[in-house]
């Protein structure tokens, strides 16, 4: 049984342009454990915030921050996946 008085975590993970929390959002994904919202991929065309700053600014909590792995020689200019990924966290009371 759960207490609507209990703590749940809202998650939020943002991908920057760069490994600077003031660079332009690229990507993001939320995670609602409070069950009051049901996010999904594409749900919308609007990033929740336009940097990682902004997200500080209205009370996320950051609590992870990609490691900065230089590339491999050679492939500096190849496609690959965000490495720029941040994570951040609210927390909120549950239903």
């Amino acid at each position: 049984m759960t207490h609507s008085n209990t703590l749940r975590q809202q998650v939020l993970v943002l991908y920057l342009d760069t490994s600077a929390l003031d660079s332009r959002v690229v990507g993001w994904a939320r995670y609602d454990g409070t069950g009051t919202t049901r996010p999904t991929t594409g749900d919308s065309d609007e990033p929740p915030y336009e940097t990682g700053v902004a997200a500080l600014r209205d009370g996320w909590r950051l609590f992870q921050a990609a490691q900065l792995v230089p590339p491999y020689p050679g492939t500096e200019h190849e496609t690959s996946f965000l490495k720029h990924e941040f994570f951040f966290e609210k927390l909120e009371k549950g239903e």
